[in-house]
């Protein structure tokens, strides 16, 4: 079976976060593992405190997964201080880790901050170079790329000078688009569309770490990086189209959707 490790922080109320890194890399198929970044409180309203490990702990964590079950491939998701990054590309250098992920969370979906903003520097230095694929929202890619975005030709340059400066491909995700669900992939100087449809669905809440832990389960099982991101924009949508709502508010969206559009039991 093969082997797929989320570096992340931990959602209590388990729509985002490892939690949701977990439910996915299971649901498409590898056998998932984690190395937790920080603790947090939050729900799909907002998030009320935050919690990091130290450097040293999360080394240790990273040690502990790459000497016995190594991954296949590696998510990584909110990581907030610079501190914690530095650890991660080092040791993932010192691996040789192999299909790396890396959500640049920046910004949860209820709005609070979720990296610290002297970070970001760090991130593009030292983990976006170690990426197979960044998968940036719009306002994410903004800040990675300094330019604002518009458009779908703005799209094209912004990712296109990410992954020039970098050395690593690109998907932006058009989820923030008011119209559409178009994400655009630049990859070895091409640019390919992955069209989708907008589904009127308020639980939103995790969506982007569903989205990047399935690219990573399935460059785990060997597919390319377009067959990758075809079939976890594929999981996505079939997850959002279920329309599946929890608790009183919005409720977290559910990541036990499986790709034959079945819920499992265990939701």
């Amino acid at each position: 079976m093969k082997t797929a490790l989320t570096i992340a922080g931990s959602d209590c109320s388990g729509g985002a976060g490892i939690q949701a890194d977990l439910k996915t890399m299971t649901m498409n198929g590898v056998y998932a593992m984690s190395a937790v970044t920080a603790l947090t409180a939050q729900n799909t309203t907002g998030v009320t405190g935050i919690f990091e490990v130290t450097p040293d702990f999360l080394r240790q964590q990273l040690d502990m997964i790459f000497t016995d079950i190594r991954p296949d491939a590696v998510k990584i998701g909110m990581v907030s201080n610079s501190a914690l990054i530095e650890v991660i590309a080092e040791r993932l250098s010192f691996y040789g880790a192999q299909n790396v992920v890396v959500d640049p969370v920046m910004v949860a979906t209820s709005g609070s901050s979720l990296l610290e903003t002297e970070a970001v520097s760090t991130l593009k230095a030292s983990l976006l170079p170690l990426a197979a694929l960044v998968t940036p929202n719009i306002p994410e890619a903004e800040v990675l790329s300094g330019l604002t975005i518009r458009g779908e030709a703005d799209m094209c340059e912004a990712a296109k000078r990410i992954g020039e400066e970098r050395g690593c491909a690109v998907l932006v995700k058009g989820g923030h688009s008011v119209s559409d669900a178009n994400d655009l992939l630049y990859a070895d100087g091409e640019v390919r569309w992955f069209r989708g449809r907008r589904i009127d669905n308020p639980n939103t809440h995790g969506t982007g770490c569903t989205l990047s832990s399935a690219i990573a389960s399935n460059l785990a099982k060997g597919f390319s990086l377009d067959e990758s991101v075809r079939r976890a924009k594929e999981y996505i949508s079939g997850a959002l189209a279920a329309m599946l709502d929890l608790g009183r508010g919005r409720g977290p969206m559910n990541h036990a959707f499986d790709l034959r559009g079945e819920f499992s039991k265990e939701a």
